[in-house]
């Protein structure tokens, strides 16, 4: 099976917070994908599984240009590899799922770049013993 390599832009937020130091990573172009990462590289390797997470059951989104995005003094715009077969292999098939939360717990994830999908599934997983 061929690699499906895509490669999506994102906007890293450096942030210096309650929580302490971290990054924040979205994307306008993947709708709803938060994460973020206590350094650079781990918050650059979660925004490629939730960009796969994301993504793996939909028709791959068109790549947008970041040049036309509006950023704050403290973003950079970044870009991240997914490789969808290598992915896939090591995760495999993902549904979506909806899911009932607090609207006040959706607005702290919200407000602090989680990644709902992504804790819901290593939940699940610790759960399950995986």
């Amino acid at each position: 099976m061929k690699d499906n390599i895509l490669v999506y832009p994102v906007i890293v937020t450096e942030c210096n917070d309650e929580a302490g130091h971290y990054y924040g990573v979205s994307s306008p172009n993947i709708q709803g994908m938060v994460t973020d990462g206590k350094t650079l590289p781990e918050a650059i390797k979660h925004a490629e599984d939730a960009i796969a997470t994301m993504i793996s059951d939909t028709e791959y989104p068109k790549v947008q240009d970041p040049r036309d995005w509006q950023i704050e003094e403290n973003d950079s715009i970044m870009w991240v590899t997914v490789n969808m077969r290598r992915w896939l292999n090591d995760h495999g098939k993902t549904v979506r799922r909806n899911i009932t939360i607090p609207e006040n717990i959706n607005n702290w994830a919200k407000e602090n770049n989680i990644n709902v999908s992504k804790v819901t599934t290593e939940a699940l997983k610790e759960l399950a013993g995986m």
